[in-house]
């Protein structure tokens, strides 16, 4: 069974295990199969690459690496603080994230 997790492309998220603890970055990309993320400026990992059609140079190539989801917490706005998140029903029906510390909905 895999781990749900709420997190969304565009979010900002607080690293809180790993080489890069402590960055904040976006997230560029979810890999909702594999539980990863893509964040922008972390786990930056380097590539030999060998000279190609697509890649008349080669060389070494630096580039982010996904990182586990549960590396990672969602930064709230209002806070400015890393925090847990609840889901919660509006009166329209619509499913929101809602700051647990100061009751604020993340999603605009």
């Amino acid at each position: 069974m895999k781990a749900h997790t709420d997190l969304k492309k565009d979010d900002k998220v607080k690293i809180i295990a790993g080489k890069d603890k402590g960055k904040i970055g976006k997230i560029l990309r979810v890999y909702r199969d594999k539980e990863r993320l893509l964040v922008e400026n972390i786990n930056m990992v380097k590539r030999h690459t060998r000279p190609s059609a697509t890649n008349r140079q080669g060389g070494i190539i630096e580039a982010e690496a996904p990182v586990h989801c549960s590396n990672v917490m969602l930064m709230c706005n209002k806070c400015v603080t890393p925090v847990r998140i609840q889901m919660r029903r509006l009166d329209d029906g619509k499913k929101v994230r809602v700051c647990r510390k100061c009751n604020e909905i993340i999603d605009a």
